[in-house]
């Protein structure tokens, strides 16, 4: 532990999703004491009652962990951790805890994504909502139920201050589940947006029954798209080839565990864009035009991400789409 820096012994998690109670049990496990706040009703009354959220069944929580619906309880905490969805749900949470929290206080976002409308990366829709908070991100290849049976897992906690980003990392750290701490904010950031829109890629190659050769390529070149993206809006090289860029990359393009692989392995298949999620948040369906628009905004080549956007966006049929990239010009690599 960095001397001169909190040691964030109280944790509170916003959201009692599968990740959000996942990283609950995390903090326990690391030895912090943690309130699990939750929106809905009926999970935080499974989650008190029965001591499982409804997102991961069968998984139970300790009993040290507090549950409440009660946002200032949470807001008590030396540290928080954001785990919302990131369209909107990010902004009026941090907002509303803004008038709640102790100056100084680290909000971590815990959400993979970038804000429609306003381009805003998580953590400078915390800094505008919340200027007393500290922001944060962590993010990284971790499915939530690996990291709630305890399953070893590695990711990236990235704050401006490195001091503060050591600390939070170990008040996290435990047995299996290893934060490594970071200042490169803005690269752990885009490694979390833009491998959710290349997963999607990934499945509707799946889906169509393309083969491995052709899921290698386009893991491999959807790579080079996230790093010329990431270049150009300032991330760190060793960030985007760390586990929040290759690393997590190479995690959600591997399987139908990750729910944007299997939304395009959905519409790789046929089904309609408004049925291929099946009911579940698919973060990368929502990325994808906003990186298309940011990457036009730099001059940044995204041909697969452009695809996937044009796909969602019902522009193009996948069958087009993937006849568009495979007939682009030949060019050195």
């Amino acid at each position: 532990m960095p001397t001169g820096v909190a040691a964030f012994d109280r944790i509170a998690v916003i959201g009692g999703g599968a990740w959000g109670t996942a990283l609950a049990e995390t903090a326990v496990r690391a030895g912090r004491k943690v309130t699990l706040w939750e929106f809905d009703e009926k999970n935080a009354h499974h989650l008190t009652t029965v001591r499982e959220s409804k997102y991961l069944p069968g998984f139970r929580i300790d009993e040290s962990i507090v549950v409440t619906r009660a946002l200032p309880d949470a807001a008590k905490a030396d540290a928080i951790l954001v785990v919302v969805p990131a369209q909107k749900a990010v902004r009026d949470v941090v907002t509303a805890l803004e008038a709640r929290i102790v100056k100084g206080t680290p909000l971590i976002v815990c959400a993979k994504g970038i804000e429609h409308g306003t381009h805003r990366f998580m953590t400078e829709i915390v800094a505008e909502c919340a200027p007393k908070a500290l922001p944060a991100i962590l993010s990284g290849p971790s499915f939530a139920s690996d990291v709630a049976r305890g399953l070893p897992t590695a990711v990236t906690l990235a704050c401006k201050s490195g001091k503060t980003a050591e600390a939070l990392a170990h008040a996290l750290n435990g047995a299996t589940f290893r934060p490594y701490h970071s200042t490169d904010v803005r690269g752990v950031e885009i490694g979390g947006a833009a491998k959710n829109v290349l997963a999607i890629a990934a499945g509707i190659v799946a889906g169509r029954g393309l083969g491995a050769s052709a899921s290698a390529a386009m893991v491999t070149r959807g790579f080079a798209e996230l790093v010329r993206f990431g270049k150009a809006y300032g991330a760190k090289a060793e960030t985007l080839t760390g586990l929040s860029g290759l690393g997590d990359l190479t995690l959600t393009c591997g399987g139908p565990q990750s729910r944007n692989f299997s939304f395009g392995a959905a519409l790789g298949k046929g089904e309609p864009v408004a049925k291929a999620s099946h009911g579940k948040l698919t973060e990368g369906a929502f990325t994808a035009p906003v990186l298309v628009e940011m990457a036009r905004e730099k001059k940044v080549e995204m041909p697969i991400a452009a695809a996937v956007a044009d796909v969602i966006a019902g522009r193009l049929s996948v069958d087009k789409a993937i006849e568009s990239l495979l007939s682009r010009p030949i060019r050195e690599e």
